[in-house]
């Protein structure tokens, strides 16, 4: 699989799976998306929010003037409002798609180079690998995300990668 067709399908993936487990995160009330669940992140909607953060920041470096880099850590890790979260999210699902499909194959043959926060240093790494680990590291936390719903007596749609629809027919 190309690097291109690659992106676009995990693109597709990422939007695809926000959109369901926003839907089953809807079912819950204010403090039960809020309520610390043990995991990393404390609860559903902070584990949320750290995915957004975190696209925002590589999507800044992917796409610079398309998004603006966050900095720093997460701010608070609550919103007051849910559905300002839920519309930043889907317009930066739309932007990842948008980039997805307009970048080519001569676009990973480029290193990305950055300064990581974390890290406290200049980083260069290949373009692929760190494109890999930004879908990687989404579909890590919606597994938490869906982990938490289930225990919480939701049940979310599957997140199996073959049951979504492909519209442009490539093999999954």
């Amino acid at each position: 699989m190309s690097h291109t067709a690659y992106v676009r399908r995990m693109a597709r993936y990422n939007a695809w799976q926000n959109d369901s487990l926003i839907a089953a995160t809807d079912t819950l009330t204010d403090a039960a998306r809020r309520q610390d669940r043990g995991a990393f992140f404390g609860s559903i909607e902070a584990t949320f929010l750290h995915i957004l953060w975190a696209d925002r920041i590589w999507m800044s470096r992917f796409a610079p003037g398309q998004v603006d880099n966050p900095g720093g850590r997460p701010p608070a890790m609550i919103t007051a409002d849910w559905q300002a979260f839920k519309t930043e999210r889907e317009e930066l699902d739309a932007l990842i798609e948008a980039w997805a499909n307009a970048v080519e194959e001569a676009d990973f043959d480029t290193p990305l180079h950055w300064y990581s926060g974390i890290q406290k240093r200049d980083v260069t790494e290949d373009r692929a690998f760190i494109v890999t680990h930004m879908f990687n590291h989404q579909t890590h936390h919606r597994g938490q995300i869906h982990a938490m719903l289930t225990a919480a007596g939701v049940v979310p749609e599957d997140t199996d990668l073959m049951l979504m629809d492909d519209p442009v027919g490539l093999p999954v």
